[in-house]
This record gives structure tokens, C-alpha cells and sequence, in this order.
């Protein structure tokens, strides 16, 4: 659909915010019978919210051969799935991004990607992954990403 309205227009402000406010309700997405949790999102009915968490691990190191399949199967049995005994997700893929040096390095990666209840311990576990991936492999960040997700198994 094309508007005619100049951007910006009270009318289109109008829309906006009550577009907005139906997608934060639910409403406009379809969810009823919902179930909403501490993180606000409010999911349909059979489906909870749970933490979603995302890592992602370089595979390169400074000088010397890429981790590799073993090496990386290692430390997702000591590491990771110990920390996440109940599921996990792990996707290959290919990344980029400027080192404190300012040069851009591209390198494999693995993507963590868990499904999570809030604990008390939850931070302790995530953040020892990363620190473990840090040290053990030579490499100098661990992007992590925190969402909310509706879920249902």
C-alpha cells in the first residue's frame, strides 16, 4: 500500500503508534489465550517465554591453524553442554568484524544458540563459556546476544 500523506504526518504518527501498540499487545500478531512473563512478551497459547541466548565463537587463532572439528567438539562436551544439559543448537558459519587492531577479520565461527528459564546462575554460565572460549582459544572477544523468545516443544 503507497500513502499519499507526506512522511510524518499526524496520520501516518497516528498509524504508527497504534500499530506499534497492537504488536505489543499481541493483538495485531495473532496471539491469544497468551502467556506473559517477566520479560513482557507475551506468547501464544502452548508456547512460554524462555531466554534466548546467542554466542558467537571465532575459529581462527593468531598465527596459528583454525580450531578445529575435534578440538571444537571438545570443548562443547567440557564447556558448553555441561552448562546447558537440557538443549543446545550449534550452526556453522562465516563471520566478520574489525579487531581492536582496526583491521577486518574474517574467519569460520560457530554459533551457540540456547533456549533458556531465567536462574540465578544463568549469567555465571554464559559468561564462563566465553571467558573459557577467550582464553583457551586465543581470541580476543565472543559475541553474545540476549533475547526473548516464545517457545514451544
Amino acid at each position: 500500500m503507497t500513502l499519499a500523506m507526506p512522511l510524518g504526518s499526524r496520520w501516518q504518527t497516528g498509524l504508527l503508534a497504534a500499530s506499534l501498540a497492537l504488536g505489543a499487545s499481541g493483538t495485531w500478531l495473532g496471539l491469544s489465550n497468551s502467556v506473559q512473563g517477566e520479560s513482557g512478551l507475551t506468547c501464544r497459547s502452548g508456547s512460554i517465554p524462555m531466554r534466548r541466548l546467542e554466542l558467537v565463537l571465532g575459529m581462527s587463532r593468531k598465527g596459528k591453524v583454525d580450531v578445529g572439528d575435534a578440538e571444537w567438539a571438545a570443548f562443547l562436551e567440557r564447556e558448553v553442554t555441561p552448562r546447558f544439559p537440557d538443549g543446545l543448537t550449534v550452526l556453522s558459519g562465516f563471520g566478520q568484524w574489525r579487531g581492536a587492531s582496526g583491521a577486518v577479520r574474517r574467519e569460520p565461527a560457530r554459533i551457540v544458540l540456547v533456549w533458556a528459564a531465567t536462574a540465578p546462575d544463568l549469567e555465571a554460565r554464559v559468561e564462563a563459556i566465553r571467558t573459557a572460549w577467550k582464553t583457551t582459544h586465543d581470541q580476543e572477544s565472543v559475541l553474545r546476544a540476549d533475547g526473548w523468545s516464545c517457545v514451544s516443544f
